[in-house]
């Protein structure tokens, strides 16, 4: 049970990450905003990031680029939409943000038309898996009955991408990675530690930013993860990202669960949830 101070620390992050989002063209660094909370700078970067799940900057970044996407999608053009999402120069967003986009400017404007995904596709314990990936990382992990429905539902979730079997010139790590994945899943190993491509909306983003903090092992609930986040209210809408994650084990939205502990939803089948958690508590017993 939270004790009151708990509670206190919570909402005064949850103050803080709204403070954030009302100034976010702002300039504000960590000593400043420890100021605000009366921490100091490294305690308040250890405490934000428990409640909220990133740390102060990268929320701030999120809150940017939220509003940067708006701006393109309302038809702005790309100098433009910096400038009024509070970047401050050009060179800053063609270097940060487009690893956050996960492609080009002009590309996400034009819906990503014409870019190049690799794909592999290998049998494991839990079923045929297909794995998509950009130059960026992978975008796509999904379970299925046979190649052909796999491929056919990747080419739904990027309809403007060349789809390219793997190995590929575009992303020779490609069989590495799903090789390592395969380990995971088959073999009981951690993890691995692959780039991702994460394409979403910011709110998306954030919820699946911030399962990748879980450990293996551990479970949440919607409603842990919302508070996390610092959005207690927004339950519905976490469960809602969570089904839309399109990156199966290395996005781990299988350790979400229902308020009453029970299983809740899962894209790729719910005996494969169970399968997930009951291996990854064996392993850590």
């Amino acid at each position: 049970m939270p004790t009151p101070t708990d509670i206190d620390r919570s909402t005064q992050m949850v103050r803080l990450a709204r403070m954030i989002e009302e100034r976010a063209e702002e300039t504000l660094t960590l000593e400043m905003l420890a100021g605000v909370v009366g921490l100091s700078p490294s305690r308040l970067q250890k405490v934000f990031k428990e409640e909220i799940g990133v740390s102060p900057r990268d929320y701030q970044e999120a809150v940017r680029l939220r509003r940067f996407k708006a701006s393109l999608r309302q038809g702005e053009n790309v100098t433009e939409a910096i400038f009024a999402s509070g970047y401050g120069s050009v060179s800053r967003v063609y270097g940060e943000q487009r690893r956050k986009l996960g492609m080009k400017l002009k590309d996400y404007q034009a819906g990503a038309s014409g870019e190049i995904i690799a794909y592999a596709c290998r049998q494991t314990s839990l079923g045929l898996i297909a794995m998509g990936a950009t130059r960026q990382g992978v975008c796509f992990v999904e379970f299925g009955d046979d190649v052909d429905s796999l491929i056919s539902s990747l080419q739904k979730e990027f309809p403007g991408a060349s789809l390219v079997p793997s190995p590929a010139a575009e992303t020779p790590e490609l069989d590495d990675w799903i090789n390592a994945l395969e380990e995971n899943v088959n073999r009981g190993k951690s993890s691995p530690d692959i780039p991702l491509d994460m394409r979403g909306t910011s709110f998306q983003i954030q919820v699946w930013r911030f399962l990748k903090s879980i450990q293996e092992g551990d479970v949440l609930s919607y409603g842990d993860v919302a508070k996390r986040i610092g959005k207690p209210n927004a339950i519905r809408a976490v469960a809602s990202a969570c089904a839309r994650n399109r990156i199966a084990l290395l996005i781990p939205c299988h350790r979400v669960l229902r308020a009453d502990g029970q299983l809740g939803g899962y894209r790729w089948g719910l005996e494969r949830k169970h399968a997930l958690l009951r291996a990854e508590k064996e392993g850590n017993d």
